[in-house]
C-alpha cells in the first residue's frame, strides 16, 4: 500500500508485470511463503505450461490481469494513512493478475468464477478490494453489472463500501464518472452500481450480480448469503465471487468448507479449474516464535505492517490465553478454538484424514455403540474396527426427524448430508428404536459386531430387543470414572492421527463441537459447546471406544477380535 518496502526494491510494479514472477519468486524460494501459497504458485506455473496442450481450454494474458491493477494504482487512493498513491505489492499482482488474466482461449471469457483470499489481519485487504469493486463496476466490459459488497451484517458490508466511496471522491477523474449516495454508488454510463448487503437484507432478491466481493466469511454460520448471490448470477457473462477473509472461530461453516476444499485443489486431490486460492498462514506452531516466518501469513509484513511492532504485540497477547488465540487466529491465520477447554483443535482433527475402502471390511469384528436423542433431536450409532499400528476406523450414522430439518435451527444441511448417506431423515416427529435396532441388524449381515456398547438412559427396549437376537449388549456408565481413560486414550489417538472416518463431514462436526469438563480429581466428561452443537455422533463413538480401547490393549494373541492390517486398506490416491 506503499511506494516503499523490501519486494519493490527487487522490481518496481511500473517496470515489470510481477503475476507470474511472484510465482516464480515464492517457488524458488525467494520469497517466503508458505506451502499453500507455494503450491498456488506452482499452479500458476503448471497452467502456464499447459496452456500449450490442446485439451487445456486456458489461457493466460497477464496484460488481462493488469487491466484492474493499473486501474487502481492508477485512480484509487486509500483513506487512512499519508499515502499519494496505492501501490498494490507483488503477492496482490498475483491474486488480481491471475483472477482476471486466466481467459478462455476461445471465448475471451474468465476461467476463475470463484477467489478465495485468505490472510491475516491489517494485509491491506479492504483497500485492494475497494479498488476491486470500482474497476468491476466500471472497467470489466459490462453493462448493467451489479457489484455486491457482501458480509454477515450491514455494519461490516459498509466498511467495504465506505472505503470505495471514499477512492471516488478522493479520486478527480473517477468523482467525474461516478455518482455516489449514501447506499450505493453509480456508475450511468454502463447502468452500473455498488451496494452494501448483509444476510438481512431485504434488497437480495432481485440482483444480478457481476462481482460480489464477500468480507470475513469466517463470521458466517451457513451458506444462505453465499447461495443467494450464486444464484443471481444466471445471466451474467462472467459474473466474478471473491470471498477475503482472515481465519475465525466458526469451525463448521463455509468458510472451513472452502478452505478445505483450497488445500485439496492445490494438492491435487481433486479438480476445480475455476476457482483460485490464495491461502496464506502459517504452517506450523514452531513458526510463532520465529518471526521471519511471519510474512507467511502476512504478505504485507513492512508495507503495512511492521514486523517490531508485530513482535510487541505478540510478547504482549501470547502470556494471556484469550489474546493468544486472537493474535493466532487473525495475524498467524490459524483455525483454533476460542475455548481453552475444547476437547480437539482444529489442527488435530484434520490430521486424521485418510480413507480405507470399507468394503474390505466386510465380515471384520467390530463393536458398536448408539446415543439415543431426545424426543425431536439426533440419535447416532457407530461401529469401532481395531486395525493395526494402533489406529481405528470409525463408521458412524445418524438419525433425524423431518420436523427438525424443517425448523433447521441449526443450520446444517441436512439434505446435502442424507444425500452423502451420513444421516437418514425419517418421515417422524422422533426417532423410533426400531430404526437404530433395524441398522444394527442390516450391518451385523456385512459386519461382525462382536458386542454393542451403550448408555443405560432410555436404552432399555431396544437393549432386550439387540439382545433376543443374539446381540452381545454392555453398559457403559457416564460418568467420569469410567469416562476419563476413554476420553484420554481417543485424545492420544486423535492427535497421533489414528483415527479414521473417511472425511465423514457429519461425524466431523460432532467431534469439533465436543467440549471438555474438567474436575478437580483429574476427571473428564464430554460436553456440548451450545445446545445447537451436537455431539451424539461422538458419544456413541466413546461407548464403542469404551471396549474397544481395552481389546487393543490386551496382549498379543488374547482377546476376542482380531486387529486388520491397514495397509491393505487405506486408498490410493
Amino acid at each position: 500500500m506503499s511506494n516503499t518496502g523490501t519486494l519493490n526494491v527487487l522490481i518496481k510494479p511500473a517496470q515489470s508485470l510481477l503475476t507470474t514472477w511472484y510465482a516464480e519468486q515464492v517457488v524458488k524460494g525467494k520469497i517466503i511463503a508458505c506451502k499453500e501459497v507455494i503450491l498456488a504458485c506452482k499452479r500458476h506455473l503448471d497452467d502456464l505450461k499447459r496452456q500449450k496442450n490442446n485439451d487445456f481450454p486456458y489461457i493466460f494474458i497477464e496484460k488481462t490481469g493488469q487491466r484492474p491493477i493499473c486501474f487502481i494504482e492508477s485512480f484509487c487512493k486509500p483513506s487512512k494513512g499519508d499515502f499519494k498513491q496505492l501501490i498494490l505489492q507483488p503477492w496482490q499482482h498475483f491474486v488480481l493478475g491471475s483472477t482476471y488474466g486466466w481467459i478462455h482461449k476461445d471465448t475471451g471469457v474468465r476461467r476463475f468464477k470463484e477467489c478465495i483470499i485468505f490472510v491475516g489481519r491489517k494485509n491491506g485487504k479492504t483497500t485492494m478490494i475497494s479498488g476491486t469493486a470500482n474497476y468491476g463496476c466500471s472497467k470489466d466490459n459490462e453493462n448493467g453489472a451489479d457489484v455486491v459488497l457482501l458480509a454477515n451484517s450491514m455494519k461490516q458490508a459498509r466498511l467495504l463500501f465506505d472505503e470505495s466511496k471514499k477512492m471516488i471522491r478522493s479520486s478527480p477523474q473517477l468523482k467525474k464518472r461516478f455518482r455516489t449516495l449514501r447506499d450505493a454508488i453509480h456508475f450511468d454510463k454502463t447502468f452500473s452500481k455498488i451496494e452494501p448487503q448483509a444476510t438481512d437484507s431485504d434488497k437480495l432478491d432481485g440482483l444480478n450480480t457481476h462481482l460480489g466481493i464477500f468480507d470475513e466469511i469466517h463470521e458466517y454460520k451457513d451458506y444462505k448469503l453465499i447461495n443467494v448471490i450464486k444464484n443471481s448470477r444466471g445471466s451474467r457473462k462472467q459474473p466474478l465471487l471473491i470471498y477475503i477473509t482472515t481465519a475465525g472461530y466458526q469451525l463448521d461453516g463455509p468458510l472451513v468448507d472452502y478452505y478445505e476444499q483450497g488445500v485439496d485443489v492445490l494438492n491435487g486431490l481433486i479438480e476445480d479449474e475455476r476457482t483460485f486460492y490464495y491461502l496464506a498462514s502459517l504452517d506450523d506452531e514452531i513458526e510463532f516464535e520465529k518471526p521471519e516466518m511471519w510474512i507467511k501469513a502476512n504478505p504485507n509484513l513492512g508495507i503495512s505492517i511492521q514486523l517490531q511492532d508485530m513482535i510487541e504485540d505478540w510478547e504482549k497477547a501470547k502470556r494471556i490465553p484469550a489474546e493468544k488465540n486472537d493474535f493466532i487466529t487473525k495475524r498467524f491465520n490459524i483455525f483454533v478454538k476460542s475455548d481453552e477447554q475444547s476437547y480437539l483443535d482444529y489442527q488435530v482433527i484434520q490430521r486424521n484424514n485418510k480413507r480405507i475402502d470399507i468394503e474390505t471390511l466386510i465380515e471384520m469384528p467390530c463393536v458398536g455403540g448408539f446415543d439415543l436423542s431426545e424426543s425431536e433431536d439426533f440419535t447416532s450409532a457407530c461401529l469401532e474396527f481395531p486395525l493395526d499400528s494402533g489406529k481405528v476406523f470409525a463408521l458412524s450414522h445418524s438419525w433425524i426427524p423431518r420436523k427438525k430439518v424443517l425448523a433447521n435451527n441449526e443450520k446444517i444441511d441436512y439434505l446435502g448430508l442424507s444425500e452423502q448417506g451420513l444421516l437418514t431423515i425419517v418421515d417422524e416427529e422422533y426417532i423410533r428404536l426400531e430404526v437404530v435396532y433395524d441398522w444394527f441388524m442390516e450391518q451385523s449381515k456385512i459386519y461382525s459386531i462382536e458386542k454393542i456398547m451403550y448408555d443405560p438412559a432410555k436404552a432399555y427396549r431396544l437393549v432386550k430387543d439387540l439382545e433376543s437376537h443374539g446381540f452381545k449388549t454392555e453398559i457403559v456408565r457416564q460418568g467420569a470414572l469410567t469416562l476419563t481413560p476413554v476420553m484420554r486414550d481417543l485424545e492420544t489417538m486423535f492427535i497421533d492421527g489414528k483415527v479414521i472416518f473417511n472425511q465423514n463431514k457429519l461425524f466431523r462436526w460432532y467431534i469439533n463441537n465436543v467440549k471438555l469438563k474438567k474436575y478437580d480429581n483429574g476427571g473428564w466428561l464430554p460436553k456440548k459447546h451450545s445446545r445447537y452443537r451436537k455431539i451424539d455422533g461422538f458419544a456413541a463413538f466413546l461407548n464403542a471406544h469404551s471396549e474397544v480401547m481395552k481389546m487393543m490393549a490386551s496382549p498379543k494373541g488374547k482377546g476376542d477380535i482380531k486387529v486388520i492390517s491397514i495397509s491393505d486398506l487405506i486408498e490410493k490416491k
